[in-house]
């Protein structure tokens, strides 16, 4: 009788010890860093919400409907996201102030989405030292991919390059004898805009007869059309943000100018800046694209844009569906939902950076049909691809082929 009392005694602590393994086994499986546990992702946001871009404010709107959206459908495998959004008004400063609070006392897993190429760079050696990722911002500087040095940052956005190099390559095809003039943002946005102009034109720099920068601060920029106009050029190229753009095509309408004028894509939406600065002026403006247009007929009945209008319908009635800004924040955020996704149980932000970085030719809903997103180690640039399209009536309308922007394709 001891005896077979100590066999089952046996027994049941191999099958104690066989079930402990097992479930040590199953928790080893879940990784985590700060931000992350078996039922929060905790994601961390700063956006100009007051302040001279706050017509950008829907694209962190945007998101947080998204992530609504995920939430009420079962989160991200069975995870809830905590989206945390702060006000920055556009100020590096405060930047820097809100990225040490999401950071320190939020205690994110991951920054994604922050605004403003000014506000990303006030943040970027600080999150890095931090090893946060510093995910999808939402600027298209060049310097976001640059993996070597910051590892923890990528952009989203097509490079403020690329798509400058797009304007050059046509005005060298369409217009090859046009005298240009420019007017940029004085900071990292504006100058890199300005570069991938002018290497795209680099066979002929003499084409650009004038410059004017100006500042953020500025309320007006009227005073620097008016100089661009004494230069007599044919072609006039606004590299600016949105109140700003449509303070100049208004003033280049009032004026009665009319110039071939092209305009960046950040300050290419219907409702934030053509509408603002007058249909009647707007008309022929020349812009790129990436994304779907939402006011564009072509895509009534489009899969990914009825989506989209059933998500603002639902999270984000406010939001005007016209506002490029909206799609831009749900389109960016479909991108983090699919790095979560593929995180699966390892939640470290070392995965998730891996993660970002192994993205081969994604497609998504609300982007133009032929652009997609590819990362790699080595390419924190995930979009490369617009397409031209100009203004007439009350929408834009592509046209041309979709181009590859990036330096060698441009």
């Amino acid at each position: 009788m001891p005896i077979i009392i100590r066999r089952h005694m046996v027994t049941m602590l191999l099958a104690a010890i066989v079930i402990a393994g097992t479930g040590s086994a199953a928790l080893a499986q879940k990784k985590y860093d700060t931000g992350a546990s078996d039922t929060e992702i905790k994601i961390g946001n700063i956006s100009p919400y007051s302040g001279p871009a706050s017509a950008y404010g829907t694209v962190g709107k945007a998101m947080a409907a998204v992530f609504r959206k995920v939430n009420d459908d079962g989160g991200i495998n069975g995870r809830k996201i905590n989206f945390i959004s702060y006000d920055d008004a556009y100020s590096p400063p405060k930047a820097v102030e809100q990225a040490r609070k999401l950071i320190e006392s939020d205690e994110v897993l991951l920054l994604f989405g922050t605004l403003g190429t000014a506000s990303n760079s006030a943040i970027q050696k600080y999150v890095n030292s931090k090893r946060v990722p510093q995910l999808f911002v939402a600027t298209g500087a060049t310097k976001w991919n640059d993996p070597k040095n910051f590892p923890w940052t990528m952009g989203w956005l097509p490079s403020y390059q690329s798509e400058a190099r797009i304007y050059a390559k046509y005005l060298t095809k369409e217009k090859p004898a046009a005298r240009i003039a420019v007017l940029y943002q004085n900071d990292d946005m504006g100058k890199d805009y300005l570069k991938g102009l002018k290497d795209g034109l680099s066979s002929d720099p003499s084409r650009i007869v004038a410059e004017e920068s100006y500042e953020v601060a500025e309320p007006t920029i009227d005073s620097h059309v008016v100089r661009l106009k004494s230069s007599n050029p044919d072609v006039i190229v606004f590299f600016t943000t949105p109140k700003f753009g449509a303070q100049a095509i208004k003033k280049v309408g009032e004026m009665n100018w009319k110039p071939t004028t092209i305009v960046s894509n950040v300050s290419a939406s219907t409702a934030t800046v053509m509408r603002p600065a007058g249909l009647e002026y707007s008309q022929d403006v020349i812009s790129a694209a990436y994304a779907k247009d939402a006011s564009d007929p072509q895509w009534v009945g489009d899969p990914g844009i009825k989506a989209f209008d059933e998500l603002l319908a639902k999270y984000l009635p406010e939001a005007n569906r016209v506002d490029a800004s909206a799609l831009t924040g749900y389109n960016m955020a479909q991108t983090m939902v699919e790095v979560l996704k593929r995180c699966g149980d390892n939640l470290t932000r070392e995965n998730i950076m891996k993660q970002a970085a192994s993205l081969k030719k994604l497609a998504q809903g609300g982007l133009l049909p032929g652009v997609t997103i590819t990362t790699g180690p080595d390419d924190f640039q995930p979009i490369e691809q617009l397409q031209l399209m100009r203004f007439k009536g009350e929408r834009w309308q592509l046209f041309g082929d979709v181009l590859d922007g990036g330096a060698e394709g441009g």
